[in-house]
């Protein structure tokens, strides 16, 4: 498991906020929190994907935005938010202010949007696939600008702004670090340009991967050779992971989770939170494994 060439690993919990009340959601962010993982996410959908699809679930930045106030050091992000759902100069500023209610401890998460039944139930406009691509393009310039605090004029196909400057800068500079979910062609090209960290995950029946023939290795080849054709080392990008809960399961399970995605280049390791009842093994994971592998790692690196 080589990590000396590129960033430290990273642990996160993909805990979500689906069929949650607010304080089994506040219970699970606290515990990722004081168990020591790097970071935690919501999802950003306005209903299930899944079925029973009328369990509630909590808008995504609203909520994150009370979470940040309630945790002291983990990071924390949506994984990521729709851009069909928000124009770009609004989730500009919902991000600047997180990141301060957070104390700087915000990740920008983005992606094209995918589940068409949500935005019909919602009457949200849901595009072709390319125009989605297209609109996100588009957007992220300018989150980029307005990310930095400086004053943005954009006169694009889909956003116009004129002058927006989104005040206060963040805590974090030169800005925010936005991670961008991508798997297929052109959206990792996308990504090589302005993600500060790539996010992608198995294929997965019912989720934005739904169709995706290529396996991780290949994706992230095609990654590396979008950031060479960009212009960017590869290197200098993290590349965030997750699966389900079952590495969570047993110490084994984690480590072998964790070698795997480490051997392809992965360095934001994320699995789903488990059910309450195997919690004491994610303590232990937290608090025995996952220093345990820090500690090799620093050892490699020096």
């Amino acid at each position: 498991m080589s990590t000396a060439a590129g960033p430290a690993t990273r642990f996160g919990l993909f805990i979500g906020q689906v069929g949650l009340s607010w304080p089994e959601l506040v219970e699970r962010f606290v515990l990722a929190d004081e168990l020591g993982f790097d970071h935690a996410w919501l999802v950003d959908h306005l209903m299930p994907t899944d079925p029973p699809h009328d369990r509630p679930i909590f808008e995504a930045w609203t909520s994150l935005a009370a979470l940040a106030t309630l945790t002291r050091r983990i990071r924390l992000g949506v994984l990521v938010s729709s851009n069909t759902f928000r124009h770009p100069s609004l989730l500009a500023k919902q991000a600047v202010t997180v990141d301060h209610a957070s104390g700087g401890r915000l990740i920008l998460g983005i992606g094209t949007g995918w589940y068409p039944d949500e935005h019909r139930r919602f009457g949200l406009e849901f595009p072709a696939a390319p125009e989605r691509v297209d609109r996100l393009e588009e957007a992220l310039e300018v989150l980029d600008h307005l990310g930095r605090g400086e004053p943005a004029t954009h006169h694009g196909r889909f956003y116009r702004l004129d002058g927006a400057t989104a005040l206060p800068r963040p805590v974090q500079r030169p800005r925010i670090p936005i991670l961008i979910a991508a798997h297929r062609p052109r959206m990792l090209r996308l990504a090589a340009r302005y993600a500060d960290i790539w996010d992608t995950f198995p294929t997965i029946e019912g989720t934005a991967t739904q169709g995706v023939l290529s396996d991780l290795s290949e994706r992230v080849a095609a990654f590396e050779t979008a950031c060479r054709a960009a212009g960017r080392d590869s290197l200098t990008v993290r590349r965030s992971v997750w699966v389900g809960s079952e590495p969570l399961e047993n110490q084994s399970a984690y480590r072998d989770f964790v070698a795997r995605h480490r051997s392809l280049g992965f360095t934001d390791l994320m699995t789903a939170l488990p059910p309450a009842e195997l919690w004491p093994i994610v303590r232990q994971i937290a608090t025995d494994l996952i220093p345990d592998i820090r500690a090799a790692e620093e050892r490699l690196t020096d």
